[in-house]
């Protein structure tokens, strides 16, 4: 089994396996030996009758599926037009999900922290939260890892926050840039001023927990 080394791009990786890709769910096509995460993002909330009882029993099925590793991207947008009272309900109605059938969830988060952690400290999740493409300062970084979160660092990021969360806490991913993993590996590796191959081989546990250990 190939374990994957970036837990959140939009591309198919050049090795089947080495990612998870990202999907909405009526995109959700598997590949033999792929990984995938399913969600409804925030962007997307109109596409989806997702207070139906028709649409919630074929995505419930849907998330089941044994190469879907992760719910997501679920989230919270303060730059969207959509009501964010609508957002919190299927940003809610997601996370139970993640807690009921014990898969990690995968965030996108703009500006809305504060909702963000209130969410978190209501559900009290039993699985993995995980917040994709993480960009802020030190501050808000010690934020969310004293609420239990995860972070994940793509092509763009404060270097200084990468360099202070703990490795127990960290992931990588290629979300929508062209960089290869093991590029942004290398480059984070240079960050923390570590070799790559011990931040490959520490984040690699962490997905073996996160992903592959329920």
């Amino acid at each position: 089994m190939t374990y994957p080394i970036d837990i959140h791009t939009h591309r198919s990786p050049a090795i089947r396996g080495q990612a998870i890709e990202s999907c909405l769910p009526d995109a959700f096509h598997p590949q033999s030996e792929g990984w995938y995460s399913a969600g409804i993002h925030p962007w997307h909330l109109h596409r989806y009758a997702w207070d139906t009882e028709a649409f919630r029993s074929s995505f419930e099925e849907l998330l089941r599926h044994p190469q879907i590793l992760a719910i997501g991207e679920a989230g919270l947008d303060k730059l969207i037009p959509t009501p964010l009272t609508l957002q919190m309900e299927v940003f809610r109605y997601q996370a139970i999900l993640a807690n009921a059938i014990s898969k990690p969830l995968i965030i996108h988060v703009v500006k809305a922290a504060d909702e963000l952690l209130a969410l978190r400290k209501e559900l009290k999740p039993s699985v993995p939260w995980i917040i994709h493409g993480f960009r802020g300062k030190t501050t808000q970084a010690e934020s969310y890892l004293r609420h239990g979160f995860y972070l994940s660092f793509g092509e763009k990021y404060n270097e200084e926050t990468l360099r202070q969360v703990p490795i127990g806490n960290l992931f990588i991913e290629t979300d929508e840039s062209p960089a290869t993993i093991h590029n942004l590996y290398e480059r984070a590796a240079r960050v923390r001023n570590i070799s790559s191959n011990f931040l490959k081989e520490s984040v690699l546990q962490n997905i073996r927990q996160a992903f592959f250990s329920r």
